[in-house]
């Protein structure tokens, strides 16, 4: 579950023409399917502040602690071969968490630059506005667009040093092939030296990570069924919410936990013209939220091309920032 959700923003034409495209896609495809992007609307971003609260999600707290009570380890691993850098957010969302580690590395003299990318031009913003001033003698440099895009704006813009954060296991929103070619497209922007910093929820058991995404308050549910919702309102679909049904399921051999919605009756929805059928009890795919051992996340930075080069647990040793070395 993606876990840096962003302000919304009014979409401009072409964003709603790609969201109209994507969702067409997914629910003429078999399995019918959608994307988890798609959830933050301002009433997912609502929703998904009330699972961070739950008392059964436990993912935010845990990497919260790795950084607020271990931020020295943090800063040192980053640090270490002393050279300057830039220290670079996929995702940077408000920087909650790193900005723990920012303060640290600024308090140690740390030659380096703050590089915050994001999609959302608000985030971004409120970065540049807000951080400065939270954490004084920061540098930052915002970067609003895609991963990838950004990461060659970043080295266009400086030939320093790059560390690479990408936090929330965010990598879990992903199958285990997309984690592997995200990962490798990553090393492709980097240098040999550079490193990256990966949030990876691990393996544990079973039941604590299937209660994580199927809620007793149903806040899950409503989260993934506001989804429906905002088809209905934004891309004039008539989705009936009361006709579907919240499932999920965690299979503990491959690690995969993936989010449904099923069909309680055959019914026929429409969109743009279209008519989708959907047969009593199908499904729609609607997320997945990936768990790995500590050797599979080892063995997934190898294959890309980085070395493993430090674990950094919680106290429960539920949740690893891994630390990864590009060659």
């Amino acid at each position: 579950m993606i876990l840096t959700p962003t302000a919304p923003e009014k979409q401009t034409a072409s964003q709603c023409s790609q969201f109209m495209h994507d969702v067409l896609t997914g629910l003429s495809a078999k399995p019918k399917h959608l994307q988890s992007k798609y959830f933050y609307d301002e009433q997912g971003d609502k929703l998904f502040q009330d699972i961070m609260n739950c008392p059964e999600y436990y993912l935010t707290g845990l990497e919260m602690e790795i950084f607020t009570q271990q931020t020295e380890l943090l800063a040192n691993a980053i640090r270490e071969s002393g050279e300057p850098f830039d220290l670079i957010e996929l995702g940077a969302g408000d920087a909650t968490k790193s900005i723990h580690l920012l303060r640290r590395l600024v308090e140690q003299g740390t030659d380096f630059e703050y590089m915050p990318i994001d999609i959302s031009g608000h985030v971004i913003s409120e970065l540049e506005a807000n951080l400065p001033s939270s954490v004084p003698g920061l540098k930052l440099t915002g970067l609003e667009g895609e991963y990838f895009q950004m990461l060659e704006k970043a080295s266009a813009i400086s030939n320093r040093r790059k560390v690479v954060m990408f936090l929330g296991s965010n990598i879990g929103n992903m199958p285990v092939s997309d984690a592997q070619a995200f990962c490798v497209e990553i090393r492709k922007h980097l240098s040999d030296g550079d490193m990256m910093l990966m949030g990876v929820d691990l393996k544990k058991n079973p039941n604590i990570i299937r209660a994580a995404y199927d809620d007793k308050g149903g806040i899950t549910k409503a989260f993934n069924l506001n989804l429906l919702t905002r088809i209905n309102r934004e891309l004039g679909a008539d989705f009936d919410l009361e006709q579907f049904d919240h499932y999920c399921n965690y299979d503990p051999e491959t690690g995969a936990c993936k989010s449904y919605l099923i069909s309680l009756n055959e019914q026929v929805v429409n969109l743009h013209g279209k008519s989708i059928r959907f047969e009593k009890d199908e499904y729609i795919w609607m997320e997945i939220s990936q768990k790995y051992t500590i050797e599979e996340v080892d063995e997934m930075a190898i294959q890309a091309g980085f070395t493993p080069a430090g674990h950094i647990f919680d106290s429960k040793h539920w949740f690893v920032d891994a630390v990864l070395i590009a060659g």
